[in-house]
């Protein structure tokens, strides 16, 4: 197995990988609240957004428009993916050395399909910021970018709808943290396909 995975149950020792959500970037910079299932140390830590996304891995193809060196003793890389509606903000240091090597020699600007663990930050003023810690990064064409655009517009309006029916428990969650706007996100999605018919 190439990758460490992701969680471990406690009580039966067996491993198993998070699921790799689909969100657009807008949706995880409004997205503040964070959880983990239970207390075992090994339990993965959880950012749910406003249409009820419970994400821990995230699957994200977008342009990488910017990247740089911020470290001070060793390379620690970060690099700025953007989609249609914002840009996820990917970090790759020593633990992540393949795609701290793919930020250092890749030529801007690309597509790049990137699979990594959500990692969260709260400032001194108490905004949470969300970035991506980077399992892997890879080349992609514009063809699988639009793919992805159209895959995830369709699970965000699937968790539009689980919103607007509360017909789980993290829709309710969600709705009730964020007073979810059900019409803004609705809104980005439209805004996510029609940058589709702009590059056709």
């Amino acid at each position: 197995m190439k990758h460490l995975p992701s969680w471990r149950c406690s009580k039966c020792q067996v491993f198993f990988r998070e699921v790799a959500r689909r969100v657009f970037a807008q949706e995880m910079k409004d997205s503040n609240l964070t959880s983990r299932d239970e207390n075992d140390q090994y339990a993965p830590q959880y950012v749910l957004t406003p249409t009820g996304a419970k994400v821990n891995r995230i699957f994200l193809v977008g342009t990488l428009i910017e990247k740089e060196d911020i470290g001070t003793d060793s390379e620690y890389w970060r690099g700025r993916v953007s989609d249609p509606t914002g840009s996820f903000l990917v970090y790759a240091g020593q633990y992540q050395p393949e795609a701290a090597q793919f930020l250092a020699e890749c030529e801007l600007p690309a597509f790049v399909a990137v699979v990594g663990k959500t990692s969260t930050y709260t400032t001194d003023d108490g905004n949470v910021l969300t970035s991506i810690r980077p399992e892997s990064i890879q080349h992609v064409d514009e063809l699988t970018r639009d793919l992805w655009v159209l895959d995830t517009a369709k699970q965000t309006l699937e968790r539009i709808r689980a919103i607007e029916s509360e017909e789980d428990q993290n829709s309710k969650l969600a709705k009730e943290h964020y007073s979810t706007d059900i019409g803004y996100y609705r809104t980005i999605v439209k805004k996510a396909l029609e940058s589709l018919k702009e590059t056709e």
